[in-house]
């Protein structure tokens, strides 16, 4: 299992979307991406990308503008 930090910090939708999903396809199961974000957008598109790709979202924190998604690959 590996784990991977996704800097997607000043992109606006859908890059996060866009980049979250590409860097998943290239992911082992079991492993774990974390998303970094500031678009407030990616709140609602990231989770909603999950819920088409499978995989889990483990964790997600906001912390002042930066959004961070703990997602499990699947």
């Amino acid at each position: 299992m590996t784990e991977k930090t996704l800097n997607l910090r000043g992109l606006k939708c859908p890059l996060p979307a866009l980049r979250t999903r590409k860097a998943l396809g290239g992911m082992a199961a079991g492993d774990i991406l974390i998303v970094e974000c500031t678009d407030p957008l990616a709140g609602i598109d990231i989770p909603n990308l999950l819920n088409h790709t499978g995989d889990t979202l483990e964790e997600t924190s906001k912390e002042k503008k930066l959004l961070t998604f703990r997602i499990r690959k699947r």
